[in-house]
């Protein structure tokens, strides 16, 4: 009997991936042998309806891109209204100003989800947002962060460009002889989280009492701090907190830099990287063991079997989507082009497969699209929606 209704509960599961998206079929009926009744949980009556306010604070080099897309993805497909800048802000709520309303396009006003770069401020996004609204952001691991940072703002942040050769050996010798704390973008070369969450990134070290304060404001605010390198089983936990769909939960990887581009750290520099930007490093420490308790909560299993599951779909879709990655230089499509952050760092991307429908080419586009025209193509919608009401 138990056996039949797992198969009639997959079955009804199996057509509603058809619905929503005819690849995943045979991913929907493989579910089956990796505990498939965790896919169709939202099928049973018991479970609240998805949970729709969403504010996202998306922080730098974090694989913040990539879940900004799965909120995009989910505003479009559910009709909701995703807070977008204006146009005299970019792609950004006018980072890194602290966010304000005024930097809110007008026809996207009373959202019920927001996801561009911002820098964090509690009250404005109160005033902007339902009282109804889940906070949630992402961290990453500082040494592999700061990496990141420096390479990708290489040519941008004045503290990188003053360093011999663009050397990070170098520059964490003496930071201070090339960081200036107030010049223009130098958010990236110092405790960039800390920044984009709305704290001070310059109070030193030393100051203890308030690293452990600006911790406990994030908790406060924040009802799950996702891990970028246990992405899939933060995804878990999100899922869970907002009462989504597996489905709503997949991803393909956005804005990722080229494994040339990419620079391994000597030893004993992690530990300079950490001690330099003390204050993310004693987030990123909390919250990944706060993570882990989230997770334990759960059960450690039954997270692995979802990701397990994830993983799955994910390879299948990206099977069907693209052909892997590529430089932007072989993307024929130029709305998939990812932007470029100067000439020695190369960012791949996707172009989509020319031997599937157009149905299907226009729900892989959207798992594949970089930030900045997925913007303005929800700015358009927004826009278009407005003259027909």
């Amino acid at each position: 009997m138990l056996q039949k209704k797992k198969f009639v509960v997959l079955l009804i599961c199996a057509v509603s991936f058809v619905v929503f998206n005819n690849f995943l079929f045979n991913w929907a009926m493989e579910a089956a042998h990796l505990g498939g009744s965790i896919l169709c949980s939202r099928l049973t009556p018991d479970l609240k309806p998805k949970h729709t306010n969403v504010a996202f604070l998306k922080t730098h080099k974090t694989a913040s891109s990539t879940m900004q897309n799965i909120l995009f993805r989910f505003a479009e497909f559910n009709n909701l209204t995703m807070a977008l800048p204006k146009p005299n802000c970019g792609h950004q709520f006018c980072y890194p100003h602290f966010f304000s309303t005024e930097f809110v396009h007008p026809q996207t006003q009373q959202p019920n989800m927001i996801a561009n770069h911002m820098r964090f401020n509690e009250s404005a996004l109160q005033n902007l947002m339902s009282n109804t609204t889940i906070y949630i952001t992402i961290l990453r691991e500082p040494a592999s962060m700061f990496e990141s940072l420096f390479t990708y703002y290489s040519n941008i942040s004045e503290a990188f460009r003053r360093v011999p050769n663009g050397s990070l050996e170098a520059f964490l010798a003496d930071p201070l002889r090339y960081y200036r704390p107030g010049e223009d973008n130098a958010m990236y070369a110092r405790n960039t989280l800390t920044f984009d969450l709305g704290g001070d990134k310059d109070r030193p070290a030393s100051d203890a009492a308030y690293a452990q304060a600006f911790v406990a404001k994030v908790e406060r605010v924040f009802s799950l701090v996702m891990i970028s390198e246990y992405f899939d089983e933060s995804l878990v936990l999100l899922r869970h907190l907002l009462s989504w769909d597996l489905e709503d939960i997949l991803y393909v990887k956005l804005n990722m830099r080229a494994e040339s581009s990419k620079k391994s750290l000597s030893p004993g520099l992690p530990e300079k990287i950490r001690d330099w930007n003390s204050i993310d490093a004693r987030l990123y420490d909390y919250f990944n063991a706060s993570l882990w308790v989230k997770l334990s909560e759960l059960g450690l299993d039954f997270v692995a079997n979802e990701v397990n599951l994830l993983r799955h779909a994910q390879e299948r879709l990206l099977k069907n989507c693209s052909g892997g990655q590529l430089p932007a230089s072989e993307i024929k499509n130029k709305e998939l082009h990812p932007w470029q952050p100067s000439e020695n760092v190369s960012i791949v991307g996707y172009d989509l497969p020319s031997n599937i429908s157009q149905e299907a080419k226009e729900r892989c586009l959207r798992y594949i699209m970089p930030e900045v025209p997925y913007t303005t193509k929800l700015l358009h919608s927004h826009l278009m929606r407005s003259t027909k009401t």
